[in-house]
Parts: C-alpha cells; sequence; structure tokens
C-alpha cells in the first residue's frame, strides 16, 4: 500500500521525515487491526521534500503537507474509521512540526485504486 509524503523543506526537521513515514504507517495499519502482522513490509513510501517556492495556495508560496495513500478497496471502509485516521494523521505531522504547522495547511487523502502487483 504506497503512501507519498510531500511536504515543504522545513514543515519538520529533515531527520523526522522517515520517523513521519513510520508513525503514519503504524497508524493507517492499527486503523485496520493490521498493526505487529506480515502487513507492514507492504507499506511502501517516498517522501518528497519541496522548496518553499514550489508549494503553492491560491498561486502564492505557502508551507504544507500532503499525506497520500493509495489503497486497495477494502482499506478504509468505514467513514468513520477514515476521519480518525486523517485526525490522527494530522496531529502525528503537526507533532514532528513542533506544533508550527498549521493544522490547515496538512492535507490526508486516501485514493482507491486496483492493486498493481510486480511479479
Amino acid at each position: 500500500m504506497p503512501l507519498t509524503l510531500t511536504l515543504t523543506e522545513g514543515v519538520i526537521p529533515i531527520d523526522s521525515e522517515k520517523e513521519a513515514v513510520a508513525q503514519l504507517s503504524t497508524t493507517m495499519l492499527e486503523y485496520h487491526g493490521l498493526a505487529d502482522n506480515s502487513m507492514t513490509p507492504n507499506i511502501i513510501a517516498t517522501i518528497h521534500v519541496l522548496p518553499k517556492s514550489a508549494t503553492l495556495s491560491g498561486g502564492e508560496e505557502f508551507s504544507g503537507v500532503w499525506v497520500d495513500w493509495t489503497v486497495p478497496s477494502f482499506a478504509f471502509p468505514e467513514k468513520e474509521n477514515q476521519i480518525a485516521y486523517f485526525k490522527e494523521a494530522t496531529d502525528i505531522i503537526q507533532n514532528l512540526s513542533g506544533g508550527k504547522q498549521p493544522r490547515g495547511n496538512i492535507y490526508v487523502q486516501c485514493s482507491q485504486s486496483n492493486w498493481c502487483m510486480d511479479f
């Protein structure tokens, strides 16, 4: 299940980016009752750190964070589960930013898609 974490440079300390992925991944698995099992290796992630000049809101530079999951159709089946995860993911990023990143500039989404398998 791919996770793409995109953030403006400086939102969280550079040494915290892998920690963000770890916490976001663990939390997602916990919400699905899959923590501490064989699903962990199926969480893959990419981290994209962009300069402030490349992150825009209304055409103006700003500091943002995008947490984007691409998951199979069985993930986040209940809206309450999805909302609770999105809140917790926002908390994770805000905590790693030392409370400096506005909650309104942290975007969490889940795109459901068909699995792509590597054979």
